[in-house]
């Protein structure tokens, strides 16, 4: 199963580059109450709930996530840290004994703290070696950047992780 959360699609893009690679369910994070459309409140209420600890509520739920032993999450990097949704599905389903890959989309800073976030949220899990790539600068107006030429760059790195970590030979 690929988990992903996305806003402005460059996580999406990426999310589909691993379907194509390995196959399985694609599954889009999605909140009960959305993020607001406009950047700068979307950072304030972030900012609220990484340091009030709120895990906001999702609107999508997975049934049957036993049967599923290898989940690839994929979250942009917010204040180089996990995003609260990807928190909220983490705390929301049981994982222990399943195989976790992350991934991740930054606008040039990195991971952050993010993968790290996702070993002590998994407990009883295995946590394979994560990905990261550099996608768009939402605060600087680029919003879909992996595309075009960038999109085959990011395909081949894609390419070489899944490789790099067993998951394709």
């Amino acid at each position: 199963m690929i988990v992903y959360l996305s806003r402005t699609n460059n996580t999406k893009v990426i999310a589909e580059m691993i379907q194509q690679k390995v196959g399985g369910t694609l599954v889009a994070l999605e909140l009960q109450v959305p993020y607001p459309a406009d950047y700068h409140a979307t950072v304030e209420q972030v900012v609220h709930e990484l340091e009030s600890g709120y895990l906001p509520p999702l609107k999508t739920k997975i049934e049957h996530m036993e049967q599923y032993d290898v989940l690839f999450l994929g979250f942009p990097t917010w204040d180089m840290q996990l995003p609260p949704p990807v928190k909220s599905f983490l705390h929301q389903y049981n994982l222990k004994g399943k195989t976790v890959i992350p991934f991740n989309t930054n606008a040039g800073y990195g991971s952050g703290s993010s993968f790290q976030n996702v070993k002590e949220l998994c407990p009883g899990s295995t946590v394979l070696e994560g990905f990261s790539t550099r996608a768009g600068a939402e605060r600087d107006g680029q919003y879909l950047v992996i595309q075009g030429a960038r999109a085959v760059e990011a395909g081949q790195e894609v390419e070489n992780w899944l490789k790099t970590i067993g998951m394709l030979k």
